[in-house]
């Protein structure tokens, strides 16, 4: 039976080269438009149309799943269920009734916790041990449908939104492989989800980087790892805009007004991983920095950083 795989980007790939491993006829590969990125502006591919590429498969990218001529394009193929994987658009109704088994989605939390557009860093952000990956059939909700089957992940003290999104979508990989057959064939009863426990989450922007050093150490620490790849967790020293990459909260008596640079000494640097030879004041405890990024040039760990920018310690970060 034929299956419509629809997704854009790289979280989506292991979904669907598992699928395609497996033996499923996926009949057409819907992803985004190619879209203008890097310096250029040259438009790009999806890292799933590349995927589909790769495995041979027929690829369209419409600039729309609502636009007629594409649904009738889809019925035509008559699969009999789709697998959505981080799409990009909200998919409606009347795409939704196209395959009789619905669409699957793949979807990086425990539902009904975290729905919406960024489960990954909103995970990280509330200082979650546990996450986990959710299929579920899609309804015209966001993010509320019954669900097929879950399975939970620990999240590593030195995970960032970049190494759990990783390690997600090949859980979510696997778990689609497990479930996937036993939908098809009418073996698995959707639960539904309980509303009242539901959270939801929103895109991240570009502010949501900016570093309020009031604010205690361990929250700007996942702050450093949840806008990790991005947008970045930022500060400012003068004119100019540093981002901080990798971090580690320590617990330690005021030694100066927020955002103030501090030397640690060999007892502090020795508890934190990479021993980097500063930090950061904060509204409670330490922010040790372990790599950092002047703008324009590349990430560098924290005794290098500071060997570039001599006079550094007793700065203070805005």
């Amino acid at each position: 039976m034929a299956i419509i795989f629809i997704g854009t980007p790289a979280f989506a790939v292991p979904s669907l080269q598992r699928l395609a491993a497996d033996g499923h006829h996926i009949a057409a590969v819907i992803t985004q438009p190619d879209r203008p990125a890097g310096r250029g502006r040259q438009p790009r591919p999806s890292a799933v149309k590349l995927a589909a590429l790769g495995l041979g498969l027929p690829i369209l990218q419409p600039e729309s799943l609502r636009d007629p001529a594409t649904l009738d394009h889809v019925r035509a193929l008559a699969p009999e269920c789709a697998v959505a994987v981080a799409y990009g658009q909200i998919l409606r109704k009347d795409f939704l009734d196209i395959p009789p088994r619905g669409v699957v989605n793949v979807h990086p939390s425990l539902l009904p916790k975290y729905r919406g557009a960024s489960p990954i860093p909103a995970a990280i952000l509330a200082g979650d041990d546990l996450t986990g990956v959710t299929i579920m059939l899609m309804d015209p909700g966001m993010d509320s449908g019954p669900v097929l089957a879950q399975r939970t992940l620990l999240i590593d003290p030195e995970d960032t939104a970049a190494t759990l999104s990783d390690k997600l979508a090949a859980t979510g990989a696997d778990l689609l492989a497990e479930t996937l057959p036993g939908w098809l064939r009418g073996e698995i009863e959707p639960s539904p989800q309980d509303g009242s426990q539901a959270t939801k989450t929103s895109l991240l922007r570009k502010d949501d980087g900016a570093i309020d050093w009031s604010r205690p150490a361990v929250q700007i620490w996942r702050q450093v790892r949840a806008c990790n790849p991005w947008p970045g967790a930022f500060a400012h020293l003068g004119d100019e805009t540093i981002h901080i990459w990798r971090a580690w909260p320590l617990t330690a008596p005021p030694a100066g007004e927020p955002g103030t640079i501090l030397s640690l000494s060999p007892e502090q640097r020795a508890t934190v991983p990479d021993a980097p030879p500063f930090a950061v004041q904060t509204g409670d405890g330490l922010l040790a920095v372990r790599e950092a990024q002047r703008a324009g040039r590349r990430a560098l760990l924290a005794a290098e950083f500071l060997r570039g920018m001599p006079g550094l310690i007793s700065k203070r970060l805005g």
